[in-house]
């Protein structure tokens, strides 16, 4: 599969895009400084330079698709619609939460958008997507399940379980593989014999080819191309989203694996500079506009903060809830 070009470029829309991709950085930004400030605790993974993929797909498929994601997920969450609210909320461990507060950065959740969460477990994901597409098969469903995680995967066994039985099965499933270059600290082609990460889906035989994902117009329309393949029973698609992470692989990682020269030069065409500057050149944009997104955007994160701030603690009472699963009326 050769990714499409993308379509021509609306005013309205690029500044849709560009608004998402806006959003999901001053979120993370945010979750930064309140981390150090002890606000947020546990595991936290941000998705600062990987926007353009969350906001491209997420743009491209239906309400009714199912999205399976990785523990790095904020961006999906935001992107798929869950408040702001809600995600700070659980992220501070409060009642509010998407999850309850009882699942925080890597376990958001909400069933009522099809978002069945975040996953800890590297790949733990892909065999839910598998699941998740079986089931949609068997109701006879129009849906598929789009899942993403990241190039640490591709060494797991339940990546080619589920890809394996996703061709066999000609299952609606999206592969979708944030490939930032670097597993945790170990750099893909330290740990890879095979790099190209699309080669390996081929293997199964399934539909795949490689996206540049700094640019959310790219990642849309590729996304939207296997969707409409998957949709007409072509079975799995695979696209490997080539990108980078900005930030640390989490808040504990030093870093000592990469230079800052590498770093910023992956900054340098970003997806949100990247946007920013096609829609300036054609005239699409002011700098008045993108500071009027960035104003927009930098007051949710902050109602978010104080929703999250004002919201209950879960009471000590329900310290046992949902250890089992409680019972229907």
């Amino acid at each position: 599969m050769t990714a499409p070009a993308a379509a021509a470029l609306t005013q309205a829309h690029g500044l849709d895009l560009l608004r998402e991709m806006m959003r999901i950085r001053a979120f993370e930004d945010r979750c930064y400084q309140l981390y150090g400030q002890m606000k947020i605790r546990g595991f936290l993974h941000l998705y600062n330079g990987e926007e353009a993929i969350a906001a491209g797909a997420l743009s491209a498929l239906r309400a009714e698709d199912a999205i399976v994601a990785t523990y790095r997920e904020h961006g999906h969450a935001l992107a798929r619609g869950i408040p702001m609210n809600k995600v700070m909320a659980e992220l501070f461990g409060k009642q509010t939460g998407c999850s309850g507060g009882r699942g925080g950065s890597m376990h958001l959740f909400d069933v009522a958008r099809k978002f069945y969460g975040g996953n800890a477990i590297v790949a733990g994901g892909l065999p839910i997507a598998v699941g998740l597409a079986l089931a949609q098969r068997l109701r006879g469903e129009a849906a598929l399940t789009a899942c993403f995680f990241g190039d640490g995967a591709v060494a797991e066994g339940e990546f080619h379980e589920s890809l394996n039985l996703a061709a066999l099965w000609k299952l609606p499933v999206l592969f979708l593989c944030e490939n930032n270059l670097y597993a945790m600290g170990t750099a893909l082609d330290r740990a890879q014999a095979e790099t190209d990460i699309r080669a390996r889906a081929a293997a199964y035989r399934i539909d795949a080819a490689a996206v540049d994902a700094m640019d959310v117009l790219a990642v849309e329309a590729a996304v939207a191309h296997a969707a409409q393949a998957i949709r007409g029973g072509g079975g799995p698609a695979f696209l490997e989203m080539r990108t980078y992470r900005f930030r640390a692989h989490s808040m504990f990682d030093p870093q000592l694996y990469r230079d800052r020269a590498e770093v910023e030069a992956w900054q340098k065409k970003g997806p949100i500079i990247t946007l920013t500057t096609r829609l300036k050149a054609q005239g699409l944009m002011s700098e008045a506009d993108y500071q009027r997104l960035e104003r927009e955007c930098n007051t949710e994160v902050d109602s978010a903060v104080q929703f999250a701030e004002r919201s209950p603690w879960e009471p000590v009472s329900d310290l046992e809830r949902y250890v089992y699963a409680e019972r229907r009326a």
